[in-house]
């Protein structure tokens, strides 16, 4: 009896070895990784009363050893508009591109399989008419797909948001403002999405008002969006970590929700924040509160949930951007301005990421602590700081 107790306890044994040796191979499988990219779009129409805005896309099958299937697609669309959209009308198609079977003539989706580490192209089409389109901003585009694979049924959702309004750069002096050793220009531009680059946003606003020895500063939220750094909260799943200590921060905070905090944990990992989150309430206790960004790392700050930034993006997460250095460095190797990210808000609070060597915090404080920006709808996600001395001629640097 006892050697068939030790037998079975063996089998027992090797049967839950080989069930955690199951479970560990399973969670390193790809699943149904198949990913809609975002694409490139373009105005194939743009007239006063109808607007043809044409994408093209790709699905792409990132796995190394499993075929996934992609039975459905479809798109949806938002209009943002200064104005009412009544008599505003839109159609939208989704057309298959692949290039081995021809799209139907009746639009169908029909289900395709997508090859190991293959990819294939769709098309979207969205028409839009009414008497005056000129007051529409941004067409929020979803389109959701379904992936068919090891995973089952997955529905899954690509949002793009294409603008529809572009501002031509205006000469107009009286919107420069006074500031210390500085006059300040805010500058308009679109509405800034994940097809922009933040080169080739300067060189089209800035450009006209700039001259040597000027500074330029970008928002950090308006480049972690142009660098893709947004999600909708149906694509986080908060786990246990973000379920429960999301409810002890500050209501106002990012954090205080599960999706807020998951969006950090999804970057700097549950370990960190848990152990951010212990200490940092130790220290508070001992009178030393702020421990817990410090230790969670410049992401914890930067977060902005829902309702944090400007439609369409108060519906998204956006976190902060990477690598602002590099970007900073781009835009002077490119442009030949200094420049600057920023965070900066209507309590006089500012904070800089990244900076062109030579630029001082000191400098950069004085000139945005007004925040010339402004924390509304103003989009002027770009500021113009051309240094002053005390007669009001240009600096050719700042120390």
């Amino acid at each position: 009896m006892g050697s068939i107790g030790i037998g079975l306890g063996a089998a027992a044994l090797l049967v839950g070895l080989g069930g955690l040796a199951l479970e560990s191979q399973y969670r390193r499988r790809p699943g149904n990784d198949l990913e809609l990219t975002s694409g490139n779009w373009q105005l194939e129409v743009y007239e006063p009363q109808r607007y043809v805005l044409v994408g093209e896309l790709e699905l792409c099958n990132r796995t190394r050893s499993l075929e996934i299937m992609v039975p459905e697609v479809q798109a949806q669309v938002k209009l943002l508009s200064k104005a009412s959209l009544e008599g505003v009308t839109h159609t939208t198609r989704v057309i298959p591109n692949h290039a081995d079977t021809p799209a139907r003539p009746d639009d169908y989706w029909f289900g395709y399989i997508v090859k190991i580490g293959k990819s294939t192209r769709l098309q979207v089409v969205v028409e839009m008419q009414g008497e005056d389109l000129t007051p529409l901003q941004v067409a929020w585009i979803q389109i959701r797909y379904v992936t068919y694979g090891p995973e089952g049924r997955i529905p899954k959702v690509r949002h793009v948001i294409v603008p529809l309004q572009f501002p031509t750069p205006e000469t107009a002096p009286s919107r420069w403002r006074p500031a210390t050793n500085a006059d300040v220009l805010p500058i308009r531009t679109h509405l800034l999405t994940h097809l922009d680059d933040p080169v080739e946003v300067i060189k089209r606003y800035v450009a006209p008002y700039s001259q040597p020895g000027d500074v330029v500063t970008l928002g950090e939220s308006p480049v972690a969006i142009m660098q893709g750094r947004f999600r909708h909260p149906t694509q986080v799943k908060p786990g246990w970590v973000a379920k429960r200590l999301c409810y002890f921060f500050l209501p106002t905070s990012s954090l205080a929700t599960a999706c807020g905090l998951q969006a950090l944990v999804d970057i700097v990992g549950p370990g960190r924040v848990v152990f951010a989150f212990v200490v940092g309430a130790i220290a508070k206790i001992f009178g030393k509160p702020g421990m817990f960004y410090q230790l969670a790392g410049e992401q914890a700050r930067l977060i902005d949930d829902v309702t944090g930034t400007l439609p369409p993006y108060d519906q998204f997460i956006v976190m902060g951007p990477e690598n602002p250095q590099q970007v900073v460095d781009q835009i002077y190797r490119e442009t030949g301005l200094l420049a600057a990210i920023v965070d900066v808000n209507d309590l006089k609070a500012v904070k800089i990421l990244a900076a062109s060597p030579g630029l001082t915090q000191t400098f950069l404080e004085q000139a945005l602590i007004s925040n010339p920006a402004g924390n509304s709808d103003e989009q002027t996600p770009i500021v113009l700081i051309r240094p002053t001395d005390a007669n009001g001629s240009v600096k050719p640097a700042v120390s």
